[in-house]
């Protein structure tokens, strides 16, 4: 089986070309890929196939060719990875299975437009976050409020006092199952500047990751709503490095750097 490797600001993902949908992605597979120490190591798998072939995702193929599978480390499937969109792009481009310039991408949170930037860097369009209320966290006994933001998949992202450098993500920080039923991707951040923010994230099925696409546009419009706004642009500093999002009345987008750093032949079994 082939692989390559690529990461968004150290969000890693082990891409599985798979265009004629032949590969028999288990979960248990995936969990043993994306293991760091018997395994490649990643905080995902990104499956690249023809969404024609995809009956989950089939009524999206008239718009987009390509078809992101993404699964989380543990093995389940996810709606949307940000990130992953992002190296999912940089992917289909170097591959000259997409030009440069614009194209979309078939998702399970819905079809998602990327665009490469002149810089290299790599955008892709969110869709507009919606608002679903507030909720809370606890992590190492202390609990924080934070905003419910869906954007394909269900975020809590948390603005804090404490210095978010100092918390301990060891472990799952507890939510509320009936606020989130499929768990929840948690965002915890300081507000550091005008439209500035670091965070850091827990990712459902994963585990803390270096960064989060979906969590960064959480995180701003979190941040945005404290400052009593709702567009503009906020640059968020993640452990992997540092992402900009744009927030309009419309949608979100995504903006960051996308590498591929590796390939070679997998021989990993269940």
């Amino acid at each position: 089986m082939r692989f390559l490797k690529g990461h968004g600001t150290e969000n890693d993902f082990v891409i599985l070309p798979d265009p004629d949908g032949e590969i028999d992605l288990s979960a248990a597979l995936v969990a043993t890929i994306c293991d760091r120490r018997s395994g490649i190591g990643a905080d995902g798998v990104l499956r690249v196939v023809r969404t024609k072939l995809s009956p989950e995702v089939a009524d999206q193929a008239t718009t987009a060719e390509w078809f992101m599978d993404y699964r989380n480390a543990d093995g389940s499937m996810a709606e949307m990875c940000g990130n992953g969109a992002r190296v999912f792009g940089r992917y289909l481009v170097e591959t000259g299975l997409a030009g440069e310039g614009e194209f979309d991408v078939a998702t399970r949170g819905g079809v998602r437009r990327i665009r490469i930037e002149d810089n290299g860097d790599v955008s892709v369009d969110m869709g507009k976050p919606v608002i679903r209320g507030t909720s809370v966290t606890t992590v190492t006994g202390q609990e924080y409020e934070g905003v419910h933001v869906d954007i394909g998949n269900p975020h809590l992202a948390c603005a804090i006092g404490d210095p978010v450098a100092q918390l301990d993500l060891t472990h799952q920080p507890g939510f509320d199952p009936g606020v989130f039923p499929r768990g929840v991707n948690i965002e915890l951040f300081n507000a550091v500047g005008p439209s500035r923010a670091v965070m850091r994230v827990y990712e459902r099925g994963s585990g803390e990751t270096r960064s989060c696409g979906t969590g960064t546009v959480a995180t701003a419009v979190a941040a945005a709503a404290l400052a009593g706004e709702t567009t503009g642009s906020w640059t968020i500093e993640v452990p992997g490095g540092t992402v900009v999002v744009t927030l309009d009345e419309e949608t979100s987008y995504l903006t960051g750097p996308a590498v591929i750093i590796a390939s070679g032949n997998l021989t990993l079994a269940e």
